[in-house]
């Protein structure tokens, strides 16, 4: 696979969002709540960059046929849930804070989660997934989870998320030209989970991206 390395480049960004969790988890774990059995963050709105719906699709296909197809058949809820949001956010599309409020308090049940409240590609999952329970930067703000307890006014060591983001996007504007994209600007759009694991990679490019 041609864009082998870029997955690999991918990769690396997973390890440093991992190192950063254990590195906060280990000064201030009274502080984090997360824990077994807790979804507070697979009910988040977030997005998949090109390169991480290609890797997310890839560890997907792995997983064995039934686990497959009962993610497949959760799409449809989380789609129609989005769906609603998608038509709640463009009553407000001339008022951008009011639009990230709504997003912020937004609970969509991603389809990865079982009945268990379980992710059944955990060991895959993205990094806006890896990083939920401590402090990040996004849009230049430091936020977290509301279950923890951080203190307001204490300075405390902040992922930056929105340098990820902006590594995410670099990545995905190669992949996409090394897998026949045309317009390289579209690498800036986000795809949601169940088209990411629904939609084979050439489906995205040519619906998406083409």
């Amino acid at each position: 696979m041609k864009t082998a390395p870029l997955l690999r480049s991918y990769e690396l960004l997973v390890d440093k969002a991992d190192e950063a969790f254990q590195k906060t988890k280990s000064l201030h774990g009274s502080r984090i709540a997360c824990e077994l059995h807790c979804s507070d963050c697979c009910h988040a709105v977030f997005g998949l960059f090109l390169i991480e719906a290609a890797a997310l699709k890839h560890h997907f296909e792995e997983l064995d046929l039934e686990k497959k197809k009962e993610a497949i058949l959760r799409c449809s809820e989380t789609e129609r849930g989005l769906k609603r949001l998608e038509k709640k956010l463009e009553r407000y599309r001339e008022d951008p804070e009011t639009q990230a409020s709504i997003l912020a308090r937004e609970r969509i049940r991603c389809p990865l989660l079982d009945e268990k409240h379980e992710c059944v590609l955990y060991a895959h999952r993205p990094i806006t997934c890896r990083v939920y329970g401590i402090p990040t930067k996004i849009q230049g703000k430091a936020r977290a989870c509301g279950k923890t307890t951080f203190e307001k006014g204490v300075s405390y060591s902040v992922f930056d998320l929105d340098g990820v983001y902006a590594n995410l996007h670099a990545l995905s504007r190669e992949f996409l030209s090394e897998e026949g994209g045309k317009d390289l600007d579209k690498a800036a759009y986000l795809i949601s989970v169940p088209r990411a694991i629904c939609s084979s990679l050439d489906e995205l490019i040519r619906e998406t991206f083409g």
